[in-house]
């Protein structure tokens, strides 16, 4: 498995900080680090993504406090990535618990 970045607060200056030049899987934690939400995002997409789940009423994942990601080399590998963690830690948020 793949080693992801600390945890940090989901705000806005921490999003912002994520690297744009490679794609990256991220993790939506709650309080207790709970895995609520696993999802991807391409190249120079990293920053928006996560921007969209703070924002964007339809896209927010209730009880949010912190996230977390790893970089990949590209879009395919990060979505073999995110299929490994859904299936292992099952997040509540995932379409495919829905």
């Amino acid at each position: 498995m793949v080693k992801f970045k600390r945890s940090k607060n989901f705000s806005k200056k921490n999003i912002k900080q994520v690297p744009q030049n490679t794609a990256i899987v991220y993790k939506l934690k709650n309080t207790s680090g709970k895995n609520l939400y696993t999802g991807i995002a391409g190249r120079r997409r990293g920053t928006a993504r996560l921007l969209e789940h703070k924002n964007k009423k339809s896209e927010k994942i209730p009880g949010t406090t912190k996230f977390q990601y790893v970089q990949t080399k590209n879009k395919e590998i990060a979505k073999r990535i995110e299929r490994q963690i859904i299936k292992k830690e099952r997040p509540k948020f995932n379409q495919q618990n829905r």
